[in-house]
């Protein structure tokens, strides 16, 4: 019985083995992250995308309320700012007052890269004294970038102009067009890993919440999650708000291992 098992449990480590999309990043090298809160004027979504060179970014950059606004915590990632930040806002707090207020709040202030958006799109962040270069940060209309141990100071930017160069277009492609530009501006000092896009509406659950927790080339990964979800987000909402308006079964659903 103890060799079967033994064979068993040999077998499933050889299949996630095969499975392994993504480079694991060295124990020694310090973790580089970029990121962005955006808002949508016209519809008053509010969402995020970030990247980062670890596993699992998704799982604790970005915290976002409805109709309230969004923080990002990176470098030297403390998750706990996060919803203590939404309740900052959730407070009549702006922006500002709550990247100051969480900055103030923790005794570790200069390990933390900080980012907040408010209701009305108002940005503020915070970097702390010790956290690494290229660190920088870019600021536009509904929009905040931040980045650490970035390749240059110039990647906050690029997202930003992205964002802003289609206000029309809707909020989860613009966060991937910033995404994309952060990449292609220069990114990080070593490879992506991991993606994250989050994307909430006039509900208290997430319209779009998609993540790369570990590939070689996430970001493009998580556009084609994004090509795939966003026809049937008005679906998955209607199944929540008027279950007996909605369709139901996976129509259009791309099946797992399936070319899209």
């Amino acid at each position: 019985m103890g060799t079967r098992v033994a064979r068993r449990q040999d077998l499933t480590l050889n299949q996630m083995r095969r499975m392994d999309s993504g480079p694991i990043p060295p124990k020694d090298r310090e973790v580089m992250t970029f990121s962005l809160l955006g808002r949508c004027r016209r519809t008053g979504q509010i969402g995020a995308a970030g990247a980062t060179s670890d596993i699992g970014v998704g799982a604790r950059i970005q915290h976002i309320a409805a109709g309230v606004g969004a923080v990002l915590t990176q470098h030297r990632t403390d998750p706990r700012l996060g919803p203590r930040g939404i309740a900052l806002l959730r407070s009549g707090c702006s922006a500002g007052e709550t990247v100051a207020a969480l900055a103030a709040s923790t005794p570790h202030h200069a390990w933390r890269q900080l980012a907040a958006l408010d209701a009305r799109g108002r940005t503020a962040h915070h970097h702390g004294a010790r956290v690494k270069p290229e660190r920088n940060d870019a600021h536009g209309t509904d929009c905040v970038a931040i980045g650490n141990i970035l390749s240059n100071d110039g990647v906050p930017a690029a997202m930003v102009r992205a964002f802003e160069a289609e206000p029309d277009a809707p909020l989860g492609d613009r966060l991937l067009a910033a995404l994309a530009a952060g990449e292609a501006a220069g990114g990080e000092h070593g490879p992506v890993i991991s993606a994250v896009l989050e994307v909430h509406g006039e509900h208290d659950f997430a319209l779009a919440d998609l993540r790369v927790d570990r590939a070689a080339d996430p970001i493009d990964e998580l556009a084609a999650l994004w090509r795939d979800y966003a026809p049937k987000i008005d679906e998955f909402v209607l199944r929540a708000t008027d279950p007996d308006r909605a369709r139901g079964g996976a129509s259009g659903s791309v099946a797992f291992g399936a070319s899209a």
